[in-house]
C-alpha cells in the first residue's frame, strides 16, 4: 500500500452495490438506503444520511412533499432544476399575486440549493426546461438539532474555480449546535462564501484534469471534531471515461458512480486525489465527524 494515510481505511462502494430505479421520468441511483430500497450496510456514514444521483426527464419532477429534520441539498451537474417551497411568499399558490420570481428559484450547472427542513417544510423539485433532462445529486444530512426554523439558500461556484481545486461548497453554522437566534437569522457559515448547515459537515467540489491531483484538507479548518471521516463520490459525467486514485493505493481506484469511505483520518490530514482516467473527474467530499 502506497500513500500518506497509512493510519485510514479507505473501502470503496462501487456503482454496482448502490440501489437504482428506473421510473421512466426518474432514473436514480441510492449510496445510502432510501425508498423502497434498504441494506443494512449502507445507512448513513457519520451525518451523511443520503446521496442520490438523479436524472429528471424533461417536464417532468417531484410534486409538492413535505419534509422535517434534514439539512436537504441538491448539487447540479447538468441541466436545470425549478425548486418552489414553502419558505418562499406564495410559493405553490396558483392565485398568489406575488412575482414569478418569488415563487421559485431556477437552479443550473454548478449551483448547489439547500434547505433545512427543520420543523417542517413543503417543496417540489420540477425539470421545467422543454428538451434536457436535469442530472444532480440530492444530499441529505442529519442536523444536530431538531425542530429547526426552515430555511432556504443557494450558491455557486465556477467550473473556473473548481479546475484550480476543491471548493468548499457547505460548512457548519457559526456558532454551532448552541448557536443563539441571532446567530441563526445571520445564517454565517464557518468557511466565508459557503453555505451554512446544521451539522459538523463540509461539502466540497473539484474538478481534476487526467494526470493531476488535488489534495482534501480533513475538516476544511472549519470543524469541531478532530476525528473525522470523509466520503468521496464520483459522479457519472463522463461516459465512464473518468477515474480517480485515493491516497495513491492501486486498490482505491474508483470508476464513475463509485463512492468511498475513509475512515481513520484527522483534522488536518491530507487526502490526496488523483485523476488517472482519460477525462477530467468532477469529484464531491463530504467531510463529517
Amino acid at each position: 500500500m502506497s500513500g500518506t494515510l497509512r493510519h485510514a481505511t479507505i473501502k470503496l462502494h462501487r456503482s454496482a452495490a448502490r440501489g437504482h430505479a428506473n421510473h421512466g421520468w426518474l432514473d436514480t441511483y441510492h449510496s445510502f438506503s432510501f425508498a423502497g430500497w434498504y441494506n443494512p450496510d449502507f445507512t448513513h456514514f457519520g451525518a451523511l444520511r443520503v446521496l442520490n444521483e438523479d436524472r429528471v426527464q424533461p417536464g417532468t419532477g417531484f410534486p409538492a412533499h413535505p419534509h422535517r429534520d434534514f439539512e436537504i441539498f441538491s448539487y447540479i451537474l447538468s441541466g436545470e432544476l425549478t425548486h418552489t417551497d414553502s419558505t418562499h411568499t406564495g410559493a405553490g399558490s396558483s392565485n398568489s399575486d406575488k412575482p414569478e420570481s418569488e415563487l421559485f428559484c431556477r437552479v443550473r450547472r454548478g449551483d448547489i440549493q439547500f434547505t433545512t427542513a427543520g420543523s417542517g417544510v413543503t417543496h417540489s423539485e420540477f425539470n421545467r426546461h422543454a428538451r434536457e433532462p436535469v442530472h444532480f445529486l440530492q444530499i441529505w444530512a442529519i442536523p444536530w438539532k431538531r425542530g429547526l426554523p426552515p430555511r432556504y439558500a443557494r450558491a455557486t461556484s465556477s467550473d473556473a474555480d473548481k479546475r484550480r481545486g476543491f471548493v468548499s461548497l457547505l460548512s457548519p453554522l457559526r456558532g454551532g449546535a448552541d448557536a443563539t437566534a441571532a446567530q441563526e437569522r445571520a445564517a454565517a457559515p464557518s468557511i466565508p462564501g459557503t453555505i451554512a448547515i446544521h451539522a459538523d459537515f463540509v461539502m466540497a467540489a473539484g474538478i481534476i484534469a487526467p494526470g493531476a491531483r488535488f489534495e482534501w484538507t480533513v475538516g476544511a479548518e472549519a470543524t469541531e471534531a478532530v476525528q473525522r471521516k470523509v466520503y468521496v463520490h464520483l459522479p457519472m459525467t463522463k461516459g465512464g471515461k473518468a477515474k480517480i486514485r485515493l491516497d495513491g493505493r492501486e486498490e482505491s481506484v474508483m470508476m464513475e458512480g463509485d463512492g468511498a469511505f475513509v475512515e481513520g483520518v484527522s483534522a488536518g490530514d491530507k487526502l490526496v486525489v488523483e485523476s488517472v482516467g482519460d477525462a477530467e473527474a468532477e469529484v464531491v467530499v463530504l467531510d463529517t465527524a
